[in-house]
């Protein structure tokens, strides 16, 4: 519910105070508004909400009289009278004259029929329908957080593509300035050509790193525009980093808690259990006698002049009481049908709660195994830099290689990708934890 009351506010906002969809940097709840604003899953399941809405008005109308108004006109000729088993016994001359002609009839009716008694099955098709729109609008509530968590996972995973790019650029920049000196190093006739051709090679290696680098960019900038709804290759950039927050609430049990009231597809379900007991109800019901009134009034007459003659006129009223007595047992297989759908909702409902635990546990998992390898690599950091530093002052004296060189940079390199990867894997751990709880994904 947090989250869904923090999205209609998000939504209620005037225009001038969310993001403009043409900005090219974008904060992570800048680019989450725009994604829920223009992307069409959310309105894919606000349309399904509106589909809802006319079935409660479509099964409304099961309580309401039914009025209508039939006219026609209609030529015909009926010999029937002809085919009478005494017809023979009329004098000659009548029968003679008794010689069917085509006639017209005219006619004009309004007719009302109302329910009277229908065991509840209006009232429990009532309830059903607003059961179901109540969880339409859970449905709309669930395809925002989906698409809010895969905006900020497509955020994160755009910032972790330019910082290895960064990264690469570096290693890049630290092989050439090596080749530098060891060119100079050969030049004054102090290192091998072995040493210039080996710092040459690794400058070489690293130029495919570079090239991936640039196009794991382009693909998830080209993600990212895609829940914007942008062109995708719209020159989209993400503000700010990575979180580095620490995680405090470590009770599973309080963070369960939580996601069970707050998680729309547990709602979900369990408005479901309840629209599977009135169907239960509907069922039933359909064993049990109804009463429907009826009436109408009309005129009919052979010419037109005498349809406003209330001399020709037509009507009835009634009411008709209907009780089952044996369909074929079709209403005990209705029952049937509507008990297994609740014992199935409600094993559903269990298993999702299951789920929705499992995911908690393993969302602080990933939390912890994110949070130790960001302090350990940080720690690995500084003493990787400090063995370049070394290696590089050892070289410079001949007591170190090329080679060594290279397991310095490359070592460095592994540092820092350790930490970018770390710090990429706690962001996205704690956006799917939120997101598991509940909760605002891009807190």
């Amino acid at each position: 519910m947090r989250l869904h009351l923090l999205l209609i506010f998000v939504l209620s906002m005037p225009a001038g105070a969310q993001a403009p969809a043409g900005k090219e940097t974008l904060t992570i709840d800048e680019a989450v508004r725009i994604a829920l604003e223009r992307h069409p899953d959310v309105a894919k399941a606000m349309a399904s909400a509106e589909v809802l809405k006319g079935r409660i008005r479509e099964v409304r109308a099961q309580a309401l009289p039914d009025v209508r108004i039939v006219s026609g006109g209609t030529r015909w000729r009926d010999p029937s009278f002809l085919n009478a088993s005494g017809l023979d016994k009329f004098p000659e001359e009548l029968r003679q004259v008794m010689v069917p002609t085509a006639v017209n009839l005219f006619d004009y009716s309004i007719s009302v029929s109302q329910p009277l008694y229908t065991a509840g099955k209006v009232g429990t098709a009532l309830r059903i329908a607003s059961i179901e729109s109540e969880g339409s609008q859970l449905d709309v509530d669930r395809a925002r957080q989906d698409l809010a968590l895969e905006v900020v996972r497509a955020c994160y995973g755009l910032l972790w593509a330019e910082h290895a790019r960064d990264l690469v650029v570096e290693t890049q920049r630290q092989r050439k300035r090596h080749a530098e000196m060891a060119r100079a190093r050969f030049d004054n006739g102090v290192a091998t050509e072995v040493d210039v051709l080996r710092s040459e090679v690794a400058v070489a290696n690293i130029a495919p790193e570079l090239v991936r680098s640039e196009n794991a960019i382009r693909q998830a900038r080209a993600l990212l525009n895609f829940y914007l709804v942008r062109p995708l290759d719209f020159a989209t950039k993400v503000a700010g980093g990575f979180q580095e927050r620490p995680w405090e609430q470590w009770d599973l049990e309080s963070l369960s808690q939580q996601a069970l009231r707050s998680r729309p597809e547990v709602q979900r379900l369990r408005i479901a259990e309840r629209s599977a007991e009135s169907q239960l109800q509907l069922a039933r019901a359909e064993s049990r006698m109804r009463a429907d009134f009826s009436s109408a009034y009309g005129i009919v007459s052979r010419q037109p002049k005498n349809l406003f003659d209330p001399l020709y006129s037509r009507w009835n009223l009634g009411v008709n009481f209907t009780l089952p007595v044996f369909d074929g047992f079709r209403r005990s297989g209705l029952v049937y049908q509507a008990t297994a759908n609740q014992r199935a909702v409600r094993l559903e409902r269990e298993k999702v709660e299951q789920q929705v635990r499992l995911g908690l546990q393993q969302a602080l998992d990933e939390i912890r195994a994110a949070t130790e390898t960001v302090a350990a690599a940080r720690a690995n950091i500084a003493q990787a830099e400090r063995v370049l530093e070394m290696t590089q002052s050892n070289y410079k004296y001949g007591a170190a290689t090329t080679l060594d060189i290279t397991d310095a940079q490359t070592a460095l390199t592994e540092a820092r990708t350790n930490l970018l990867r770390g710090m990429h894997d706690y962001s996205i751990a704690r956006a799917n934890l939120l997101w598991t709880a509940g909760r605002n994904p891009w807190e």
